[in-house]
């Protein structure tokens, strides 16, 4: 079996131990949260299609709040404690909502539409936190290799999550969702403390900012703004970032719709969106397991990063053909999974060739804060245009080209980066 995983994903024989952590780390983090997710996605339809752009603008205002907050604690306290407290914090949040829930007789409706903007932030930050911690960990040359099957872990996660959800939850109701949540960030906590122990025990090849350092990270509260500002290479991700995320918020809009009108209840509307992450997450899987190592290897980072924009191209020119839910559907299981699949994997990577405070501030502020803006943005302008989706495809399609250049520019910007930490690490 190690020969077997040895051959097929490039695992050095001192590394299995520490990626299989990691793997199981990232699965009990993204299983927590796909349990969750599509109760979400059918609060919201439950508070009014027409109320999405006020959620998205509460998310993005607590983001901003919240954010700042994120780097003053990595600036003044060691890794090795705040990472783990990140965690706590969001398992008493869960916990809130569970009593909230049970207990509460009125109000469900606004405790669901808190429950979106909360449920967002966490999927964020504690994502954020994850792929930090693994560039700390591993060295430029691991990611490349490793980062794939890692992933994998988180996706595996999120088959089994939403595989929950849609067994269960019509038998044991939502709220009895959360605790089961609970339990599996609790082993995500347990990982963490097993990856210290393993880069503070063993002679590694890791990077060498791993978690066990005992410094803080430095700086000020506001270091990832500053370098976001700064830096031609952070805005080109950031621009990016908002590129993608109108289109899929133009996605998630009108298929919100479109299931209210097509379905009947919030029991159905959960249910579709459990099966919709069930088969985007499968195909996730398939492409981080066998295909992202090798586009990243063969194609480079920058034409990997073309293939979620050229997808979106695909798929906006048919719905604006044939606007139908089916279709509709079909695109958004697609480009999800090719988002999750490629994507994901190779932007992190985009942060192990930057400064160890760069990965933790200016990663998770544009990976938040920036993100939930391009949300905010898509999600007004959809709604001031009220347009058809057919229409509103059309308008899509140059954006998504405007994502295949900034892609290529930000992936030559990537190898400039690279080879200076190449020669700098082997001068």
């Amino acid at each position: 079996m190690r020969n077997y995983l040895k051959n097929i994903f490039a695992i050095k024989n001192n590394e299995f131990v520490i990626v299989a952590w990691s793997f199981l780390y990232f699965f009990s983090l993204l299983a927590a949260y796909y349990i969750l997710r599509p109760v979400r996605d059918a609060m919201a339809i439950v508070g009014g299609v027409q109320n999405i752009p006020w959620l998205f603008t509460g998310t993005f205002l607590i983001m901003l709040l919240v954010s700042p907050l994120f780097s003053l604690i990595a600036s003044r306290y060691p890794r090795k404690i705040f990472l783990p407290w990140v965690y706590y914090f969001f398992i008493l949040n869960i916990l809130f909502f569970f009593l909230a829930f049970t207990y509460s007789e009125s109000n469900h409706i606004w405790i669901a539409r808190v429950f979106f903007i909360w449920i967002s932030v966490f999927n964020l930050f504690v994502v954020s936190v994850f792929w930090s911690f693994m560039a700390d960990i591993y060295n430029k040359d691991q990611s490349r290799r490793l980062f794939g099957l890692i992933s994998a872990g988180g996706s595996i996660g999120a088959i089994i999550g939403p595989i929950i959800t849609s067994s269960i939850v019509v038998f044991i109701g939502f709220k009895n969702l959360l605790p089961i949540s609970v339990i599996l960030i609790l082993l995500a906590v347990y990982c963490i403390h097993q990856l210290k122990k393993l880069t503070s025990k063993q002679k590694y090849n890791y990077s060498e900012n791993h978690i066990r350092s005992e410094k803080p990270i430095g700086g000020t509260s506001l270091d990832g703004i500053r370098l976001m500002l700064k830096m031609p290479y952070f805005r080109m991700i950031s621009g990016s970032m908002v590129l993608s995320s109108f289109l899929g918020v133009t996605i998630y809009m009108y298929m919100a719709e479109l299931v209210n009108q097509n379905y009947s209840n919030a029991s159905e509307h959960t249910q579709i969106f459990a099966i919709i992450d069930i088969l985007t997450n499968t195909l996730s899987l398939i492409s981080q397991l066998f295909f992202v190592r090798y586009s990243i290897k063969k194609l480079g980072v920058g034409v990997t990063l073309t293939i979620l924009p050229i997808v979106s191209t695909i798929g906006f020119i048919l719905l604006s053909i044939n606007p139908i839910f089916i279709i509709l559907a079909i695109f958004q299981i697609f480009r999800r999974s090719i988002g999750f699949g490629f994507s994901k994997p190779t932007s992190d990577m985009l942060y192990t060739v930057v400064s160890r405070n760069a990965r933790y501030k200016t990663k998770n502020f544009i990976e938040t804060a920036v993100f939930r803006g391009g949300d905010v943005i898509a999600t007004w302008v959809i709604k001031m245009l009220n347009l058809g989706l057919s229409t509103i495809s059309l308008i899509c399609i140059p954006v998504t080209l405007i994502g295949v250049i900034l892609a290529l520019l930000i992936g030559n910007q990537y190898n400039k980066f690279y080879k200076k930490l190449s020669r700098k690490t082997n001068g």
